[in-house]
Protein backbone atom coordinates (compact mmCIF):
# COMPACT_ATOMS: atom_id res chain seq x y z
CA UNK A 1 0.00 0.00 0.00
CA UNK A 2 1.79 3.07 -0.98
CA UNK A 3 1.69 6.47 1.75
CA UNK A 4 -0.99 8.18 -0.40
CA UNK A 5 -3.80 5.18 0.02
CA UNK A 6 -2.48 5.30 3.84
CA UNK A 7 -3.44 8.96 4.59
CA UNK A 8 -6.70 8.32 2.57
CA UNK A 9 -7.68 5.57 5.22
CA UNK A 10 -6.42 7.03 8.21
CA UNK A 11 -8.18 10.34 7.37
CA UNK A 12 -11.35 9.48 8.18
CA UNK A 13 -11.08 8.26 11.94
CA UNK A 14 -8.98 10.89 12.17
CA UNK A 15 -11.57 13.47 11.35
CA UNK A 16 -14.37 11.87 13.25
CA UNK A 17 -12.01 11.57 17.01
CA UNK A 18 -11.27 15.60 16.37
CA UNK A 19 -14.92 16.05 15.64
CA UNK A 20 -15.84 14.18 19.12
CA UNK A 21 -12.82 15.54 21.26
CA UNK A 22 -14.16 19.29 20.16
CA UNK A 23 -17.76 18.17 20.78
CA UNK A 24 -17.03 17.16 24.18
CA UNK A 25 -14.90 20.05 24.91
CA UNK A 26 -18.19 22.50 23.70
CA UNK A 27 -20.38 20.10 25.89
CA UNK A 28 -18.06 20.40 29.08
CA UNK A 29 -18.15 23.82 28.94
CA UNK A 30 -21.69 24.07 28.50
CA UNK A 31 -22.68 21.75 31.48
CA UNK A 32 -20.04 23.13 33.83
CA UNK A 33 -21.01 23.99 37.43
CA UNK A 34 -24.33 25.93 37.88
CA UNK A 35 -22.21 28.59 39.60
CA UNK A 36 -19.70 29.12 37.02
CA UNK A 37 -21.73 31.40 34.58
CA UNK A 38 -23.11 33.59 37.72
CA UNK A 39 -20.81 36.94 38.67
CA UNK A 40 -18.95 36.43 41.88
CA UNK A 41 -19.91 38.96 44.59
CA UNK A 42 -17.56 41.72 45.00
CA UNK A 43 -15.70 41.82 48.35
CA UNK A 44 -16.92 43.66 51.03
CA UNK A 45 -16.07 47.53 51.30
CA UNK A 46 -14.54 48.20 54.29
CA UNK A 47 -16.06 51.41 55.99
CA UNK A 48 -13.73 54.90 55.84
CA UNK A 49 -11.93 55.99 58.78
CA UNK A 50 -11.86 59.58 59.56
CA UNK A 51 -9.19 60.68 62.23
CA UNK A 52 -9.76 64.13 63.70
CA UNK A 53 -6.61 65.71 65.71
CA UNK A 54 -7.23 68.14 68.60
CA UNK A 55 -5.39 71.00 69.81
CA UNK A 56 -2.10 71.80 69.75
CA UNK A 57 -1.15 68.68 67.47
CA UNK A 58 -2.47 68.65 63.35
CA UNK A 59 -2.78 65.87 61.11
CA UNK A 60 0.60 63.81 61.37
CA UNK A 61 0.01 63.05 64.76
CA UNK A 62 -2.08 60.24 62.85
CA UNK A 63 0.96 59.16 61.10
CA UNK A 64 1.19 55.68 62.66
CA UNK A 65 -2.11 54.79 62.96
CA UNK A 66 -2.71 55.53 59.38
CA UNK A 67 -0.25 53.31 58.13
CA UNK A 68 -1.75 49.84 59.88
CA UNK A 69 -4.88 51.23 58.64
CA UNK A 70 -4.03 51.14 55.27
CA UNK A 71 -1.84 48.03 55.54
CA UNK A 72 -5.13 46.40 56.73
CA UNK A 73 -7.01 47.95 53.95
CA UNK A 74 -8.52 51.05 55.37
CA UNK A 75 -9.66 53.59 53.00
CA UNK A 76 -8.79 56.86 55.36
CA UNK A 77 -8.95 60.62 55.57
CA UNK A 78 -6.69 62.86 58.39
CA UNK A 79 -9.21 66.01 58.34
CA UNK A 80 -7.73 69.24 59.17
CA UNK A 81 -9.30 70.06 62.10
CA UNK A 82 -9.46 74.34 62.14
CA UNK A 83 -9.31 74.52 65.77
CA UNK A 84 -11.44 77.81 65.36
CA UNK A 85 -14.63 77.27 67.32
CA UNK A 86 -16.71 74.45 68.59
CA UNK A 87 -19.67 74.72 66.24
CA UNK A 88 -17.41 75.62 63.07
CA UNK A 89 -14.89 73.40 63.46
CA UNK A 90 -17.98 70.53 63.57
CA UNK A 91 -19.60 72.55 60.88
CA UNK A 92 -16.35 71.66 58.68
CA UNK A 93 -15.96 68.41 59.43
CA UNK A 94 -20.13 67.69 58.83
CA UNK A 95 -19.14 68.71 55.63
CA UNK A 96 -16.43 66.65 55.15
CA UNK A 97 -18.17 63.54 55.92
CA UNK A 98 -21.04 64.44 54.06
CA UNK A 99 -18.74 64.28 50.67
CA UNK A 100 -17.44 60.81 51.69
CA UNK A 101 -19.75 57.45 49.86
CA UNK A 102 -20.33 54.73 52.00
CA UNK A 103 -19.92 53.99 56.19
CA UNK A 104 -17.78 56.05 58.39
CA UNK A 105 -16.11 55.29 61.18
CA UNK A 106 -15.12 58.31 63.07
CA UNK A 107 -12.08 58.98 65.32
CA UNK A 108 -11.00 61.99 67.57
CA UNK A 109 -8.39 62.90 69.84
CA UNK A 110 -8.47 65.32 72.78
CA UNK A 111 -10.70 68.44 71.52
CA UNK A 112 -11.30 66.61 68.06
CA UNK A 113 -13.03 64.23 70.18
CA UNK A 114 -15.73 67.15 71.51
CA UNK A 115 -15.85 68.42 67.69
CA UNK A 116 -16.50 64.27 66.72
CA UNK A 117 -19.74 64.85 68.94
CA UNK A 118 -21.07 67.68 67.72
CA UNK A 119 -20.41 67.05 63.93
CA UNK A 120 -21.83 63.07 63.89
CA UNK A 121 -25.20 64.06 65.19
CA UNK A 122 -27.38 63.47 61.95
CA UNK A 123 -24.70 61.98 59.48
CA UNK A 124 -26.37 59.44 58.66
CA UNK A 125 -23.09 57.48 57.31
CA UNK A 126 -21.10 57.87 60.64
CA UNK A 127 -22.07 54.34 62.49
CA UNK A 128 -19.06 54.16 65.04
CA UNK A 129 -17.22 56.80 67.14
CA UNK A 130 -13.72 55.84 68.71
CA UNK A 131 -12.44 58.76 71.22
CA UNK A 132 -8.99 58.43 71.75
CA UNK A 133 -7.69 60.10 74.76
CA UNK A 134 -10.58 62.31 74.10
CA UNK A 135 -13.25 64.44 75.58
CA UNK A 136 -16.79 63.26 74.82
CA UNK A 137 -18.88 66.18 75.96
CA UNK A 138 -22.85 66.00 77.19
CA UNK A 139 -24.89 69.30 75.90
CA UNK A 140 -23.69 72.43 76.91
CA UNK A 141 -20.15 71.06 78.19
CA UNK A 142 -16.95 72.30 77.47
CA UNK A 143 -13.35 71.74 77.60
CA UNK A 144 -13.03 73.56 81.22
CA UNK A 145 -16.06 72.45 82.95
CA UNK A 146 -14.97 68.38 82.10
CA UNK A 147 -11.27 69.35 82.41
CA UNK A 148 -11.81 70.58 86.25
CA UNK A 149 -14.24 68.03 86.94
CA UNK A 150 -11.17 66.06 88.80
CA UNK A 151 -7.89 66.89 89.53
CA UNK A 152 -5.05 65.71 87.85
CA UNK A 153 -4.40 68.12 84.40
CA UNK A 154 -1.68 70.01 84.91
CA UNK A 155 -2.21 72.01 81.30
CA UNK A 156 -2.95 75.65 82.78
CA UNK A 157 0.00 75.84 83.58
CA UNK A 158 1.92 74.58 80.64
CA UNK A 159 -0.18 77.06 77.97
CA UNK A 160 1.17 80.16 76.57
CA UNK A 161 -1.42 82.40 75.01
CA UNK A 162 -0.64 84.57 71.97
CA UNK A 163 -3.19 87.48 71.56
CA UNK A 164 -4.53 87.70 67.67
CA UNK A 165 -6.90 89.48 65.33
CA UNK A 166 -9.63 87.78 63.70
CA UNK A 167 -10.82 88.38 60.00
CA UNK A 168 -13.50 90.69 61.34
CA UNK A 169 -11.38 92.90 63.59
CA UNK A 170 -12.21 91.38 66.67
CA UNK A 171 -9.54 89.83 69.10
CA UNK A 172 -9.11 86.37 70.21
CA UNK A 173 -6.49 84.56 72.12
CA UNK A 174 -4.31 81.79 70.77
CA UNK A 175 -3.36 78.87 72.83
CA UNK A 176 -0.01 77.03 72.57
CA UNK A 177 1.44 74.31 74.64
CA UNK A 178 4.75 76.65 76.14
CA UNK A 179 7.64 74.59 74.10
CA UNK A 180 10.15 73.77 76.95
CA UNK A 181 7.47 72.04 78.83
CA UNK A 182 5.56 70.51 75.35
CA UNK A 183 7.56 67.18 75.69
CA UNK A 184 6.10 66.47 79.52
CA UNK A 185 3.03 67.59 79.41
CA UNK A 186 1.62 66.72 76.01
CA UNK A 187 4.14 63.27 74.94
CA UNK A 188 6.19 62.48 77.71
CA UNK A 189 6.19 58.47 76.40
CA UNK A 190 7.12 59.89 72.54
CA UNK A 191 11.03 60.11 72.17
CA UNK A 192 12.24 63.91 72.84
CA UNK A 193 13.33 64.38 69.30
CA UNK A 194 9.64 63.66 68.25
CA UNK A 195 8.34 65.74 70.52
CA UNK A 196 10.52 68.54 69.80
CA UNK A 197 9.37 68.62 66.37
CA UNK A 198 6.01 67.84 67.50
CA UNK A 199 6.37 71.46 69.77
CA UNK A 200 7.52 73.14 67.24
CA UNK A 201 4.72 72.43 64.55
CA UNK A 202 1.63 72.13 67.24
CA UNK A 203 -1.54 74.25 65.92
CA UNK A 204 -3.15 76.29 68.37
CA UNK A 205 -6.30 76.52 69.36
CA UNK A 206 -8.83 79.53 70.02
CA UNK A 207 -9.90 80.44 73.89
CA UNK A 208 -13.47 80.64 72.66
CA UNK A 209 -13.27 76.83 70.85
CA UNK A 210 -12.41 75.51 74.33
CA UNK A 211 -14.80 77.34 76.26
CA UNK A 212 -17.67 76.96 73.72
CA UNK A 213 -20.53 74.22 74.85
CA UNK A 214 -21.16 70.97 72.92
CA UNK A 215 -24.46 70.80 71.31
CA UNK A 216 -26.42 67.35 71.00
CA UNK A 217 -24.75 64.69 71.42
CA UNK A 218 -24.25 61.74 68.96
CA UNK A 219 -22.70 59.22 71.30
CA UNK A 220 -26.35 59.03 72.28
CA UNK A 221 -27.35 57.15 69.12
CA UNK A 222 -23.89 55.88 67.90
CA UNK A 223 -22.16 53.20 69.19
CA UNK A 224 -18.35 54.04 71.11
CA UNK A 225 -15.10 52.82 71.65
CA UNK A 226 -12.75 54.58 73.97
CA UNK A 227 -9.06 54.73 74.22
CA UNK A 228 -7.98 55.58 77.97
CA UNK A 229 -4.69 57.29 78.55
CA UNK A 230 -3.47 56.25 82.20
CA UNK A 231 -0.77 58.72 81.83
CA UNK A 232 -2.64 61.69 80.49
CA UNK A 233 -1.83 65.19 82.02
CA UNK A 234 -4.39 67.22 79.91
CA UNK A 235 -7.27 64.78 80.92
CA UNK A 236 -7.12 63.32 83.79
CA UNK A 237 -7.55 59.64 83.48
CA UNK A 238 -11.26 59.78 85.77
CA UNK A 239 -12.40 62.17 83.92
CA UNK A 240 -11.94 60.16 80.44
CA UNK A 241 -13.01 57.10 82.24
CA UNK A 242 -16.30 59.21 83.51
CA UNK A 243 -17.20 60.53 79.93
CA UNK A 244 -16.76 57.06 78.19
CA UNK A 245 -18.77 55.32 80.84
CA UNK A 246 -21.51 58.00 80.40
CA UNK A 247 -21.43 57.56 77.34
CA UNK A 248 -21.63 53.71 77.25
CA UNK A 249 -18.39 52.57 75.25
CA UNK A 250 -16.50 49.88 74.69
CA UNK A 251 -13.38 51.05 76.95
CA UNK A 252 -9.55 49.89 76.74
CA UNK A 253 -6.86 51.68 78.74
CA UNK A 254 -3.12 52.03 77.83
CA UNK A 255 -0.82 53.15 79.68
CA UNK A 256 0.12 56.31 78.01
CA UNK A 257 0.74 59.62 77.57
CA UNK A 258 -2.07 61.86 75.88
CA UNK A 259 0.11 61.76 72.87
CA UNK A 260 -0.74 58.23 72.52
CA UNK A 261 -1.47 58.31 68.90
CA UNK A 262 1.80 58.88 68.27
CA UNK A 263 3.48 56.60 70.98
CA UNK A 264 1.02 53.80 70.43
CA UNK A 265 0.11 54.13 67.19
CA UNK A 266 -0.83 50.35 66.82
CA UNK A 267 -2.77 50.07 69.96
CA UNK A 268 -4.89 53.00 68.34
CA UNK A 269 -5.33 51.64 65.04
CA UNK A 270 -6.50 48.22 67.11
CA UNK A 271 -9.26 49.94 68.49
CA UNK A 272 -10.65 51.49 65.20
CA UNK A 273 -10.58 48.20 63.63
CA UNK A 274 -12.03 46.76 66.46
CA UNK A 275 -15.07 49.49 65.91
CA UNK A 276 -15.04 49.21 62.00
CA UNK A 277 -15.30 45.32 62.11
CA UNK A 278 -19.10 45.74 64.02
CA UNK A 279 -19.43 47.84 60.65
CA UNK A 280 -21.95 46.15 58.45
Amino acid sequence: MNLRSLCGRLRGPLSIMATTTVAAALLAASIGPASAGRPSAPPQRKPTVVLVHGAFADSTSWNGVVEKLRREGYPVVAAANPLRGLSSDAAYLKHLLASIDGPVVLAGHSYGGSVITDAAHGAGNVKALVYVAAFIPDKGESVPSLSEKFPGSTLGSALRPVPVALPDGSEETDYYIDQAGFHRQFAADVPRNTADLMAVTQRPVTASALAEGASEPAWQTVPSWALVATEDLDIPVRTQIFMAERAGSHITEVRASHAVSVSHPDAVADIIEKAARTVG
